[in-house]
């Protein structure tokens, strides 16, 4: 039997082993170890997925419940995707890893931003909500939104912060828009 180098990364597949579409949904998917289980539509049962069928879409994992079109192969050890065709992350019912990493990576540390940022200047807390973990500051007379981050409150001593209250606060340019840096007490 000629041997081919198959759709899957498991190794060499026979090259009279076709695979074929199924459709289901995720089961689990573990991002750390780099795999997770289809369940298939049709009674197929599981279907190794491995983080490799996924990366011609630019991910790692799919959350749980998401909706899968695949091409599938017997192997061994079982059925096994070899390709992602489509996904439909709206039937998802977990969190999605790959989305929560790429809103990590985007996040700034204003703390990195102190030595670009101005003197410190008073500042009025428009709205501020420790759930959400931010908030927004104001210049006097100027309408523009300035973001404030928890964090930045945090390294200032401070639990909260309250509408109305007036604080003093370096501001740099973020890439989203000004930032406070860092807090102090009014003076």
């Amino acid at each position: 039997m000629d041997e081919a180098q198959g759709l899957c990364d498991s190794g060499p597949m026979p090259a009279d082993v076709a695979p074929w579409r199924a459709c289901g949904h995720v089961k689990w998917f573990d991002g750390t170890r780099g795999f997770g289980f289809v369940v298939g539509d049709r009674g197929e049962g599981d279907i190794l997925l491995h983080f490799s069928a996924l990366k011609d879409h630019g991910r790692r994992t799919l959350p749980e419940g998401t909706r899968v079109e695949c091409e599938v192969v017997q192997r061994d050890r079982g059925l096994q995707t070899c390709r992602v065709l489509a996904f439909d992350l709206s039937t998802a019912t977990g969190p999605d890893a790959d989305l929560a990493a790429r809103r990590s990576a985007d996040r700034v540390d204003p703390a990195a931003l102190a030595p670009d940022a101005g003197p410190f200047e008073a500042v009025r807390v428009k709205w501020f909500n420790q759930l959400k973990g931010y908030g927004f500051v104001m210049r006097p007379d100027d309408p523009q939104d300035i973001f404030i981050h928890m964090e930045t409150v945090r390294r200032a001593g401070r639990a909260g912060l309250q509408p109305d209250q007036v604080l003093q606060a370096r501001i740099a340019a973020g890439r989203k828009g000004p930032l406070v840096v860092e807090v102090g007490d009014a003076g």
